[in-house]
């Protein structure tokens, strides 16, 4: 499987509702909910507001909840990855724990490579 962390821009505007769309569906009818509830902070219908009002400690907070997952699954090291030039998300790796293991080129791009011990 090959999966990348992005972040959200105007290319992912159908990907984004068809995502929030299926997971409230998911919410009404098994009456559950395993999202963070920052996702629905905001109508997303508005996408403009939306993607203005994501936040830093947001996406840090998300990322704190993947790895608490990943602790559950007995997961005891992850790599993470992102732009050298993707601050925030660089900041959100750093913040829950991120060590910079080296720094790769790809497809032209710089990757930071990062290890968070659980």
């Amino acid at each position: 499987m090959n999966i990348k962390l992005v972040k959200l821009a105007y290319e992912y505007k159908d990907q984004l509702f068809e995502m929030l769309e299926e997971w409230k569906r998911d919410i009404e009818e098994n009456h559950t909910n395993g999202s963070p509830w920052m996702i629905f902070r905001n109508d997303y219908h508005d996408f403009d507001y939306y993607l203005e009002h994501l936040e830093i400690k947001e996406a840090t907070a998300m990322i704190s909840l993947a790895l608490e997952k990943c602790r559950e699954l007995g997961i005891e090291k992850v790599l993470m990855c992102c732009d050298k030039h993707n601050i925030g998300s660089a900041k959100s790796i750093i913040n829950n724990g991120g060590i910079l293991e080296n720094e790769i080129e790809e497809d032209g791009d710089i990757k930071q490579r990062y290890w968070i011990q659980l």
